[in-house]
């Protein structure tokens, strides 16, 4: 008998994923326990129609992606940070900063998509790595200037 998962399963499959089970498995655990529906046409259908919007959403999301990316590498970002004595800074410029002065100028990105190449404790231009998508990634330069 074909169903259609429910929830993630161990030794069976993930959530949305249509298997092949015993009859009986089947219509004594999966269903009764919600686990799983009976893969009839209709459940079919709409089954297939959720996989084709998830994949056209997934199309949207990398091209998004890969336009972000394509505005944000090679891009120089100006930091501010305060200095302390000896013309060094106070303190470090950390990646909230630098997702901060990129969400400044127009972007949406959180702290974790930013990977600094090096620890910022003094004035100068530095590099990032900025995460855009699983496997859309670009470097963007980093200057730091007194505040």
């Amino acid at each position: 008998m074909k169903v259609i998962l429910l929830q993630d399963i161990k030794g069976q499959g993930k959530k949305g994923e249509l298997i092949a089970v015993n009859d009986g498995y089947a219509r004594n655990f999966l269903i009764p326990k919600k686990f799983a529906i009976e893969a009839t046409k209709s459940v079919l259908n709409e089954y297939e129609m959720k996989v084709a919007k998830a994949n056209r959403l997934l199309d949207e999301e990398k091209k998004a992606a890969v336009a972000m990316k394509k505005e944000l590498d090679g891009k120089t970002v100006e930091v501010k940070a305060k200095l302390g004595q000896g013309g060094k800074l106070y303190g470090s410029v950390t990646n909230a900063d630098v997702a901060d002065a990129l969400n400044a100028l127009g972007h949406t990105l959180d702290k974790k998509q930013i990977t600094l190449s090096e620890q910022v404790r003094a004035l100068g231009t530095y590099s990032a790595t900025v995460k855009i998508y699983k496997d859309t990634a670009a470097t963007i330069s980093i200057h730091v200037t007194a505040e």
